[in-house]
């Protein structure tokens, strides 16, 4: 499911490589339709469920009180991880900035594209780890959340591949490094099987599932919920948001 979620950064840069033309109205809309099962999952499934695991290892008090550590503690992490990424070569700024005019030259867009290759595998190092313990928690709950970071990938690829393709007029090798940046996502994912698999108690699965919820908030309401507003003029990415949310509300009462 990790490597699934990681590789669609593939797919955006095949957007960029083998199509000329791409939706802007449809990826505003699955940016928000992510953002709403990201939001939606994290506080109506994932938080309760770290808040019982834990209160019934450690009692209710505690429950309430690690889960909340946790949550913040997940939102400081993936706030830290996207401070130190440089802003200029961030990959959540708009693709559509490093378009480039024809006074940057091509050495320094290759750079761009390669540094946003390398921003987008950081960021999608904890992506995967949140896959990893979703889906190890339970696999129906790890189906939409590697379906949400899928979709929230998609965009990354895009803003490796412009300026690759834009400094070698290589779609091909644009293509690459999109798909090569998201081999992070099963990295962390074993990464956190190997430190995880063998000690991971009901205690340690709530902190882990409440940090999860709070990564996936951040990146919600720091990547995916804005970058959908810039691609719509509209209310198709709240259209999506709201979708999304109606979606996973329907999947978890069916399952």
């Amino acid at each position: 499911m990790s490597a699934l979620a990681g590789l669609s950064t593939g797919l955006g840069g095949a957007l960029v490589a083998f199509t000329k033309r791409r939706s802007e109205t449809l990826l505003a809309g699955g940016l928000g339709l992510s953002a709403g099962v990201m939001i939606y999952i994290s506080f109506v499934e994932m938080f309760p469920d770290a808040i019982e695991r834990i209160g019934g290892a450690k009692g209710e008090g505690w429950g309430e009180a690690l889960t909340t550590l946790a949550f913040f503690g997940g939102i400081g992490v993936i706030a830290l991880i996207d401070r130190v990424v440089p802003e200029a070569e961030n990959p959540h700024v708009h693709p559509a900035a490093v378009g480039g005019g024809e006074d940057v030259r091509h050495a320094e867009l290759h750079r761009l594209g390669l540094f946003t290759a390398v921003a987008v595998g950081v960021h999608n190092f904890p992506e995967g780890f949140a896959t990893f313990v979703s889906a190890y928690q339970d696999w129906r709950l790890g189906v939409p959340v590697t379906v949400a970071v899928g979709l929230h990938n998609i965009p990354e690829g895009v803003a490796i591949a412009v300026p690759v393709l834009f400094a070698t007029g290589d779609p091909k090798r644009a293509f690459l490094w999109a798909l090569l940046s998201g081999l992070a996502e099963p990295i962390g994912a074993l990464v956190g099987w190997l430190v995880l698999g063998a000690v991971l108690d009901e205690v340690l699965l709530g902190v882990s599932l409440a940090s999860v919820a709070g990564i996936m908030v951040f990146i919600s309401l720091d990547q995916l919920i804005p970058n959908s507003r810039r691609y719509d003029a509209g209310h198709v990415a709240v259209y999506g948001l709201v979708g999304g949310m109606a979606i996973m509300a329907v999947t978890l009462l069916l399952l």
